[in-house]
Protein backbone atom coordinates (compact mmCIF):
# COMPACT_ATOMS: atom_id res chain seq x y z
CA UNK A 1 0.00 0.00 0.00
CA UNK A 2 1.59 3.17 -0.87
CA UNK A 3 2.38 6.07 2.00
CA UNK A 4 0.04 9.02 2.35
CA UNK A 5 -0.10 11.64 4.87
CA UNK A 6 -3.97 11.15 5.42
CA UNK A 7 -6.03 7.67 4.95
CA UNK A 8 -9.00 10.40 3.96
CA UNK A 9 -8.42 13.88 3.30
CA UNK A 10 -12.03 16.04 3.60
CA UNK A 11 -12.60 18.97 1.93
CA UNK A 12 -14.94 20.98 3.28
CA UNK A 13 -16.01 21.54 7.15
CA UNK A 14 -19.80 22.05 6.87
CA UNK A 15 -22.26 19.51 8.20
CA UNK A 16 -21.79 16.20 6.35
CA UNK A 17 -18.00 17.12 6.13
CA UNK A 18 -17.70 17.27 10.06
CA UNK A 19 -19.73 14.09 10.12
CA UNK A 20 -17.70 11.86 7.89
CA UNK A 21 -14.78 12.93 9.31
CA UNK A 22 -15.53 12.43 12.70
CA UNK A 23 -17.16 9.27 11.91
CA UNK A 24 -14.10 8.12 9.99
CA UNK A 25 -12.04 9.00 13.02
CA UNK A 26 -13.89 6.96 14.90
CA UNK A 27 -12.55 3.79 13.08
CA UNK A 28 -9.07 4.60 13.66
CA UNK A 29 -8.82 6.75 9.91
CA UNK A 30 -6.12 9.53 9.62
CA UNK A 31 -8.65 12.46 9.02
CA UNK A 32 -7.68 15.80 7.66
CA UNK A 33 -9.92 18.34 7.43
CA UNK A 34 -9.61 21.44 5.54
CA UNK A 35 -11.90 24.66 5.52
CA UNK A 36 -11.49 28.15 3.94
CA UNK A 37 -14.27 29.83 5.62
CA UNK A 38 -16.39 28.71 9.18
CA UNK A 39 -16.32 25.53 10.67
CA UNK A 40 -19.92 24.38 10.16
CA UNK A 41 -20.87 25.28 6.90
CA UNK A 42 -23.39 26.96 5.58
CA UNK A 43 -26.40 25.93 8.04
CA UNK A 44 -24.59 26.74 11.26
CA UNK A 45 -23.49 29.77 10.04
CA UNK A 46 -25.52 31.53 7.22
CA UNK A 47 -28.31 28.91 6.57
CA UNK A 48 -30.35 27.01 8.82
CA UNK A 49 -29.11 28.24 12.51
CA UNK A 50 -28.93 31.66 12.26
CA UNK A 51 -32.06 31.90 9.71
CA UNK A 52 -34.31 30.21 13.01
CA UNK A 53 -33.04 32.65 14.93
CA UNK A 54 -33.92 35.50 13.04
CA UNK A 55 -37.80 33.79 12.12
CA UNK A 56 -37.99 33.15 16.13
CA UNK A 57 -37.05 37.41 16.48
CA UNK A 58 -39.35 38.19 13.76
CA UNK A 59 -42.69 36.27 15.83
CA UNK A 60 -42.28 38.50 18.61
CA UNK A 61 -43.27 41.48 17.43
CA UNK A 62 -47.03 39.67 16.60
CA UNK A 63 -46.81 37.81 19.90
CA UNK A 64 -47.11 40.88 21.54
CA UNK A 65 -49.29 42.10 20.03
CA UNK A 66 -51.67 39.19 19.98
CA UNK A 67 -51.34 38.84 23.98
CA UNK A 68 -53.75 41.91 24.37
CA UNK A 69 -56.60 39.51 23.68
CA UNK A 70 -55.41 37.66 26.72
CA UNK A 71 -55.19 40.57 28.88
CA UNK A 72 -51.40 41.28 28.29
CA UNK A 73 -50.28 44.85 27.54
CA UNK A 74 -47.06 44.98 25.76
CA UNK A 75 -46.44 48.70 25.85
CA UNK A 76 -44.31 50.61 24.10
CA UNK A 77 -42.35 47.44 22.20
CA UNK A 78 -38.57 48.38 19.95
CA UNK A 79 -36.75 46.23 17.95
CA UNK A 80 -33.05 46.53 18.20
CA UNK A 81 -31.27 45.21 14.83
CA UNK A 82 -27.57 45.13 16.16
CA UNK A 83 -28.64 43.47 19.44
CA UNK A 84 -30.20 40.65 17.74
CA UNK A 85 -27.61 40.64 14.90
CA UNK A 86 -24.71 40.83 17.88
CA UNK A 87 -26.31 38.03 19.90
CA UNK A 88 -26.77 35.71 16.77
CA UNK A 89 -23.21 36.20 16.14
CA UNK A 90 -21.74 35.29 20.04
CA UNK A 91 -24.05 32.06 19.22
CA UNK A 92 -22.56 31.09 16.22
CA UNK A 93 -19.49 31.85 17.74
CA UNK A 94 -19.98 29.64 20.50
CA UNK A 95 -20.86 26.73 17.73
CA UNK A 96 -17.96 26.97 15.55
CA UNK A 97 -16.33 26.22 19.28
CA UNK A 98 -17.93 23.13 19.17
CA UNK A 99 -17.05 21.82 15.66
CA UNK A 100 -13.48 22.52 16.32
CA UNK A 101 -13.34 20.51 19.80
CA UNK A 102 -15.92 17.92 17.67
CA UNK A 103 -13.02 17.60 15.17
CA UNK A 104 -10.22 17.92 17.43
CA UNK A 105 -11.56 15.43 20.05
CA UNK A 106 -12.04 12.97 17.69
CA UNK A 107 -8.50 12.72 16.28
CA UNK A 108 -9.21 14.93 13.18
CA UNK A 109 -6.08 17.03 11.59
CA UNK A 110 -8.02 20.64 10.81
CA UNK A 111 -6.51 22.77 8.11
CA UNK A 112 -7.36 26.00 7.43
CA UNK A 113 -7.53 26.87 3.94
CA UNK A 114 -8.73 27.07 1.32
CA UNK A 115 -7.98 22.94 -0.38
CA UNK A 116 -7.39 22.50 -4.26
CA UNK A 117 -7.36 19.48 -6.03
CA UNK A 118 -3.88 18.86 -7.99
CA UNK A 119 -3.57 14.99 -8.45
CA UNK A 120 -5.79 11.38 -7.54
CA UNK A 121 -4.48 11.56 -4.34
CA UNK A 122 -2.81 14.79 -3.83
CA UNK A 123 -4.30 18.59 -2.10
CA UNK A 124 -2.93 21.49 -1.97
CA UNK A 125 -3.73 24.06 0.50
CA UNK A 126 -1.44 27.41 0.56
CA UNK A 127 2.13 26.42 0.24
CA UNK A 128 1.53 22.69 1.43
CA UNK A 129 0.21 19.48 -0.15
CA UNK A 130 -1.00 16.49 1.36
CA UNK A 131 -1.15 13.42 -0.09
CA UNK A 132 -4.61 11.09 0.63
CA UNK A 133 -5.88 7.59 0.26
CA UNK A 134 -9.15 9.21 -0.62
CA UNK A 135 -10.34 12.57 -1.27
CA UNK A 136 -13.92 13.59 -0.04
CA UNK A 137 -15.43 17.11 -1.43
CA UNK A 138 -18.10 18.53 0.63
CA UNK A 139 -18.17 21.73 0.36
CA UNK A 140 -22.21 22.51 -0.16
CA UNK A 141 -23.07 25.46 -2.18
CA UNK A 142 -23.23 28.69 -2.87
CA UNK A 143 -25.96 31.66 -3.43
CA UNK A 144 -26.91 32.37 -7.20
CA UNK A 145 -27.57 35.85 -8.27
CA UNK A 146 -28.15 36.31 -11.93
CA UNK A 147 -26.45 38.39 -13.78
CA UNK A 148 -28.20 41.21 -14.53
CA UNK A 149 -27.09 45.32 -14.66
CA UNK A 150 -26.57 46.34 -11.10
CA UNK A 151 -26.19 42.96 -9.48
CA UNK A 152 -23.08 44.45 -7.50
CA UNK A 153 -25.61 45.82 -5.29
CA UNK A 154 -27.68 43.19 -4.20
CA UNK A 155 -26.97 41.03 -1.30
CA UNK A 156 -27.44 37.14 -1.10
CA UNK A 157 -28.17 34.53 1.95
CA UNK A 158 -25.08 35.02 2.90
CA UNK A 159 -24.65 38.43 3.49
CA UNK A 160 -27.98 38.82 4.97
CA UNK A 161 -27.87 37.83 8.97
CA UNK A 162 -24.98 40.39 9.39
CA UNK A 163 -26.07 44.03 7.97
CA UNK A 164 -24.67 47.29 9.43
CA UNK A 165 -28.49 48.48 9.72
CA UNK A 166 -31.87 47.09 9.59
CA UNK A 167 -34.07 47.80 6.21
CA UNK A 168 -36.77 49.97 6.04
CA UNK A 169 -37.50 48.51 3.23
CA UNK A 170 -36.53 45.34 1.54
CA UNK A 171 -37.28 43.55 -1.98
CA UNK A 172 -36.99 39.90 -1.86
CA UNK A 173 -36.50 38.20 -5.14
CA UNK A 174 -37.19 34.76 -5.40
CA UNK A 175 -39.69 31.95 -4.79
CA UNK A 176 -37.89 28.66 -3.21
CA UNK A 177 -37.67 28.46 1.14
CA UNK A 178 -34.88 30.71 1.94
CA UNK A 179 -37.08 33.92 0.11
CA UNK A 180 -39.94 32.91 1.31
CA UNK A 181 -38.31 32.82 5.14
CA UNK A 182 -36.57 36.10 4.64
CA UNK A 183 -39.64 38.25 3.55
CA UNK A 184 -41.33 36.41 6.72
CA UNK A 185 -38.55 37.32 8.72
CA UNK A 186 -37.87 40.88 7.29
CA UNK A 187 -41.87 41.71 7.36
CA UNK A 188 -42.28 40.47 11.20
CA UNK A 189 -39.43 43.00 12.25
CA UNK A 190 -40.90 45.93 10.86
CA UNK A 191 -39.59 46.04 7.29
CA UNK A 192 -41.80 46.77 4.66
CA UNK A 193 -41.60 43.75 2.68
CA UNK A 194 -41.79 42.86 -1.34
CA UNK A 195 -41.44 39.58 -2.57
CA UNK A 196 -40.59 39.42 -6.33
CA UNK A 197 -41.03 35.96 -8.05
CA UNK A 198 -40.78 35.26 -12.14
CA UNK A 199 -43.61 32.40 -11.97
CA UNK A 200 -47.20 31.81 -11.39
CA UNK A 201 -46.43 30.84 -7.39
CA UNK A 202 -43.91 30.25 -5.16
CA UNK A 203 -42.40 27.15 -3.67
CA UNK A 204 -42.40 25.20 -7.07
CA UNK A 205 -42.69 21.40 -6.02
CA UNK A 206 -44.35 22.00 -3.17
CA UNK A 207 -48.16 20.33 -3.11
CA UNK A 208 -50.37 22.95 -4.98
CA UNK A 209 -53.09 23.59 -2.51
CA UNK A 210 -50.43 24.23 0.02
CA UNK A 211 -48.65 26.39 -1.85
CA UNK A 212 -51.94 28.32 -2.43
CA UNK A 213 -53.07 28.46 1.14
CA UNK A 214 -49.25 29.37 1.95
CA UNK A 215 -49.57 32.86 -0.15
CA UNK A 216 -52.81 33.67 1.05
CA UNK A 217 -51.35 33.69 4.77
CA UNK A 218 -47.80 34.96 3.93
CA UNK A 219 -49.73 37.96 2.16
CA UNK A 220 -51.84 38.47 5.61
CA UNK A 221 -48.44 39.12 7.52
CA UNK A 222 -47.81 42.14 5.55
CA UNK A 223 -45.25 40.57 2.59
CA UNK A 224 -46.68 41.80 -0.69
CA UNK A 225 -46.82 39.30 -3.20
CA UNK A 226 -45.20 40.17 -6.58
CA UNK A 227 -45.50 36.97 -8.87
CA UNK A 228 -44.65 36.84 -12.35
CA UNK A 229 -42.69 39.83 -12.40
CA UNK A 230 -38.80 40.09 -11.92
CA UNK A 231 -36.66 42.99 -11.90
CA UNK A 232 -34.33 44.02 -15.55
CA UNK A 233 -31.62 46.71 -13.45
CA UNK A 234 -31.33 47.71 -10.18
CA UNK A 235 -29.78 51.30 -9.76
CA UNK A 236 -28.19 53.10 -6.41
CA UNK A 237 -29.64 56.64 -6.00
CA UNK A 238 -28.26 59.62 -4.63
CA UNK A 239 -29.50 59.04 -1.18
CA UNK A 240 -28.17 55.38 -1.00
CA UNK A 241 -31.54 53.45 -1.70
CA UNK A 242 -31.97 50.97 -4.62
CA UNK A 243 -34.11 51.40 -7.42
CA UNK A 244 -35.75 48.20 -9.51
CA UNK A 245 -36.88 48.21 -12.69
CA UNK A 246 -39.51 45.50 -13.05
CA UNK A 247 -40.55 43.37 -16.18
CA UNK A 248 -44.31 44.94 -15.49
CA UNK A 249 -43.09 48.54 -16.38
CA UNK A 250 -43.17 49.55 -12.46
CA UNK A 251 -40.36 50.55 -10.44
CA UNK A 252 -39.51 49.86 -6.69
CA UNK A 253 -37.46 51.88 -4.34
CA UNK A 254 -36.02 49.80 -0.93
CA UNK A 255 -32.64 49.73 1.42
CA UNK A 256 -32.03 45.81 0.64
CA UNK A 257 -32.47 43.81 -2.11
CA UNK A 258 -32.14 40.17 -0.92
CA UNK A 259 -31.36 38.14 -3.66
CA UNK A 260 -32.95 34.34 -2.98
CA UNK A 261 -32.94 32.99 -6.41
CA UNK A 262 -30.95 29.64 -6.10
CA UNK A 263 -27.85 27.66 -4.72
CA UNK A 264 -25.19 25.92 -7.32
CA UNK A 265 -23.12 23.70 -5.84
CA UNK A 266 -19.51 25.02 -4.83
CA UNK A 267 -16.89 23.75 -6.55
CA UNK A 268 -15.17 26.62 -8.10
CA UNK A 269 -11.72 26.72 -7.21
CA UNK A 270 -11.50 22.90 -5.97
CA UNK A 271 -9.43 21.64 -8.85
CA UNK A 272 -11.43 19.43 -10.20
CA UNK A 273 -10.65 20.18 -13.36
CA UNK A 274 -7.07 18.74 -13.03
CA UNK A 275 -8.21 15.43 -12.42
CA UNK A 276 -11.33 15.13 -15.03
CA UNK A 277 -13.76 14.97 -12.32
CA UNK A 278 -17.11 14.77 -14.22
CA UNK A 279 -19.65 17.51 -13.59
CA UNK A 280 -23.12 18.17 -14.57
CA UNK A 281 -23.88 21.72 -15.85
CA UNK A 282 -24.59 23.14 -12.94
CA UNK A 283 -21.18 22.12 -11.44
CA UNK A 284 -22.38 19.47 -9.54
CA UNK A 285 -20.02 16.37 -8.90
CA UNK A 286 -21.50 13.03 -10.45
CA UNK A 287 -21.14 10.23 -8.20
CA UNK A 288 -22.36 6.75 -7.97
CA UNK A 289 -24.68 5.13 -5.40
CA UNK A 290 -21.17 5.30 -3.52
CA UNK A 291 -20.75 8.61 -3.56
CA UNK A 292 -17.83 7.78 -5.71
CA UNK A 293 -16.77 9.99 -8.77
CA UNK A 294 -15.47 9.03 -11.65
CA UNK A 295 -11.88 9.26 -10.30
CA UNK A 296 -11.99 6.04 -8.22
CA UNK A 297 -10.39 8.03 -5.13
CA UNK A 298 -12.28 10.90 -4.76
CA UNK A 299 -15.46 11.02 -3.45
CA UNK A 300 -18.45 14.01 -2.56
CA UNK A 301 -21.61 13.92 -0.54
CA UNK A 302 -24.14 17.11 0.21
CA UNK A 303 -24.74 19.76 -2.22
CA UNK A 304 -21.91 19.89 -3.69
CA UNK A 305 -23.49 16.75 -5.31
CA UNK A 306 -26.83 18.29 -5.73
CA UNK A 307 -29.49 15.59 -4.63
CA UNK A 308 -31.43 16.60 -1.84
CA UNK A 309 -30.20 20.25 -0.41
CA UNK A 310 -30.60 19.38 3.24
CA UNK A 311 -28.14 19.71 5.95
CA UNK A 312 -29.65 16.29 7.36
CA UNK A 313 -29.55 14.54 4.31
CA UNK A 314 -25.81 15.53 4.28
CA UNK A 315 -25.12 13.72 7.75
CA UNK A 316 -26.91 10.76 6.51
CA UNK A 317 -24.85 10.93 3.06
CA UNK A 318 -21.41 11.50 5.45
CA UNK A 319 -22.42 8.60 8.03
CA UNK A 320 -23.35 6.22 5.35
CA UNK A 321 -19.74 6.84 3.15
CA UNK A 322 -18.16 6.26 6.05
CA UNK A 323 -19.98 3.10 6.84
CA UNK A 324 -19.21 2.06 3.53
CA UNK A 325 -15.53 2.60 3.49
CA UNK A 326 -14.14 2.17 7.12
CA UNK A 327 -16.90 -0.60 8.47
CA UNK A 328 -17.77 -2.79 6.09
CA UNK A 329 -21.29 -1.56 5.30
CA UNK A 330 -23.89 -0.57 3.23
CA UNK A 331 -23.42 3.04 1.37
CA UNK A 332 -27.20 3.41 0.72
CA UNK A 333 -29.04 6.28 2.03
CA UNK A 334 -32.69 5.99 1.46
CA UNK A 335 -34.06 9.38 -0.13
CA UNK A 336 -37.64 8.52 0.20
CA UNK A 337 -40.14 10.29 2.48
CA UNK A 338 -37.80 12.73 3.73
CA UNK A 339 -39.43 15.31 6.13
CA UNK A 340 -38.96 18.86 5.56
CA UNK A 341 -39.86 22.07 7.10
CA UNK A 342 -40.74 25.59 5.50
CA UNK A 343 -39.89 28.08 8.32
CA UNK A 344 -42.00 30.69 6.89
CA UNK A 345 -45.11 32.20 8.86
CA UNK A 346 -47.05 30.46 9.06
CA UNK A 347 -45.09 26.93 8.70
CA UNK A 348 -44.98 24.60 6.42
CA UNK A 349 -44.01 20.79 7.09
CA UNK A 350 -44.33 18.39 4.92
CA UNK A 351 -43.63 14.39 4.43
CA UNK A 352 -44.05 12.08 1.09
CA UNK A 353 -45.74 12.72 -1.89
CA UNK A 354 -47.99 15.63 -2.53
CA UNK A 355 -51.19 15.49 -3.99
CA UNK A 356 -50.38 16.04 -7.83
CA UNK A 357 -47.82 13.63 -7.63
CA UNK A 358 -50.00 10.91 -5.68
CA UNK A 359 -52.29 11.17 -8.40
CA UNK A 360 -49.79 10.51 -10.89
CA UNK A 361 -48.39 7.41 -9.36
CA UNK A 362 -51.53 5.86 -7.87
CA UNK A 363 -54.59 4.71 -9.78
CA UNK A 364 -57.15 5.64 -6.92
CA UNK A 365 -56.40 8.26 -3.83
CA UNK A 366 -58.14 9.51 -1.14
CA UNK A 367 -57.33 13.19 0.07
CA UNK A 368 -58.16 14.26 3.99
CA UNK A 369 -58.13 17.74 4.13
CA UNK A 370 -58.71 19.76 7.65
CA UNK A 371 -58.59 24.05 7.51
CA UNK A 372 -59.20 25.96 10.47
CA UNK A 373 -58.63 29.08 13.13
CA UNK A 374 -56.26 28.04 15.74
CA UNK A 375 -58.10 27.64 19.50
CA UNK A 376 -55.18 30.51 20.24
CA UNK A 377 -56.09 32.94 18.22
CA UNK A 378 -60.29 32.58 19.36
CA UNK A 379 -58.62 35.41 21.59
CA UNK A 380 -55.65 36.88 19.52
CA UNK A 381 -58.13 38.11 17.14
CA UNK A 382 -55.54 36.91 14.22
CA UNK A 383 -56.64 36.12 11.27
CA UNK A 384 -54.37 33.15 10.85
CA UNK A 385 -55.83 29.72 9.59
CA UNK A 386 -54.45 26.13 9.58
CA UNK A 387 -54.11 24.05 6.67
CA UNK A 388 -53.61 20.04 7.15
CA UNK A 389 -53.89 17.62 4.58
CA UNK A 390 -53.50 13.85 4.04
CA UNK A 391 -53.03 11.34 0.97
CA UNK A 392 -54.07 7.67 1.48
CA UNK A 393 -53.65 5.14 -1.21
CA UNK A 394 -57.66 4.02 -1.53
CA UNK A 395 -56.27 0.30 -2.33
CA UNK A 396 -53.76 -0.20 0.48
CA UNK A 397 -55.07 2.27 2.74
CA UNK A 398 -51.37 3.61 3.06
CA UNK A 399 -50.01 7.17 4.02
CA UNK A 400 -48.95 8.39 0.75
CA UNK A 401 -47.82 12.05 1.94
CA UNK A 402 -48.84 14.17 4.96
CA UNK A 403 -48.74 17.86 4.63
CA UNK A 404 -49.13 21.14 7.32
CA UNK A 405 -49.30 25.11 6.98
CA UNK A 406 -49.58 26.26 10.77
CA UNK A 407 -48.06 26.91 13.96
CA UNK A 408 -44.76 24.21 14.51
CA UNK A 409 -45.55 22.18 11.30
CA UNK A 410 -41.93 21.31 11.44
CA UNK A 411 -42.69 19.96 14.60
CA UNK A 412 -45.45 18.21 14.26
CA UNK A 413 -44.78 16.51 10.43
CA UNK A 414 -41.40 15.44 12.31
CA UNK A 415 -43.05 12.46 14.24
CA UNK A 416 -45.64 12.21 11.61
CA UNK A 417 -42.51 11.52 9.41
CA UNK A 418 -41.98 7.98 11.54
CA UNK A 419 -45.12 6.79 10.84
CA UNK A 420 -44.57 7.07 7.73
CA UNK A 421 -41.53 5.54 7.54
CA UNK A 422 -43.34 2.71 9.04
CA UNK A 423 -45.70 2.18 6.42
CA UNK A 424 -48.77 3.55 8.46
CA UNK A 425 -51.92 3.22 7.33
CA UNK A 426 -54.98 5.57 7.43
CA UNK A 427 -56.54 2.99 9.89
CA UNK A 428 -53.65 3.42 12.15
CA UNK A 429 -54.52 7.23 12.23
CA UNK A 430 -57.51 6.77 12.91
CA UNK A 431 -57.00 4.56 16.01
CA UNK A 432 -54.41 6.44 17.18
CA UNK A 433 -56.23 8.96 20.13
CA UNK A 434 -55.26 12.20 20.03
CA UNK A 435 -54.02 15.20 22.50
CA UNK A 436 -56.48 17.55 23.07
CA UNK A 437 -56.95 20.41 22.97
CA UNK A 438 -53.78 20.59 20.01
CA UNK A 439 -53.98 21.13 16.39
CA UNK A 440 -51.84 18.23 15.60
CA UNK A 441 -55.10 15.89 16.50
CA UNK A 442 -56.09 16.82 13.35
CA UNK A 443 -54.21 14.60 11.73
CA UNK A 444 -56.05 11.25 13.71
CA UNK A 445 -59.69 12.82 13.51
CA UNK A 446 -60.22 13.45 9.90
CA UNK A 447 -62.68 10.90 8.67
CA UNK A 448 -64.01 11.94 5.59
CA UNK A 449 -62.07 11.96 2.78
CA UNK A 450 -62.77 15.74 1.03
CA UNK A 451 -62.16 14.24 -2.53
Amino acid sequence: MADFDFDLFVIGAGSGGVRAGRMAAAQGVRVAVAEDRYLGGTCVNVGCVPKKLYVYASHYAESFHEAAGYGLAAGDVRFDWPTLRDNKQQEIARLNGIYTRLLENAGCTLINGRAEIIGAHEVRVGEQTYSAERILVATGGWPHVPDIEGREHVISSNEVFDLEQFPQDVIVVGGGYIAVEFAGIFAGLGARTELLYRGDLFLRGFDQEVREFTAQEVAKKGVNLNFNCNITRIDKLADGRLQAQLTDGRTLEADQILYATGRVPNTRGLGLENVSVAQHSSGAIIVNDSFQSTVPSIYAIGDVIDRVQLTPVALAEGMALVRHLYAGGSSEVDYELIPTAVFCQPNIGTVGLTEEQARERYARIQVFRSEFRALKHTLSGSEERTLMKMIVDADTDRVLGVHMVGAEAGEIIQGIGVALKAGATKAVFDSTIGIHPTAAEEFVTMREPAR
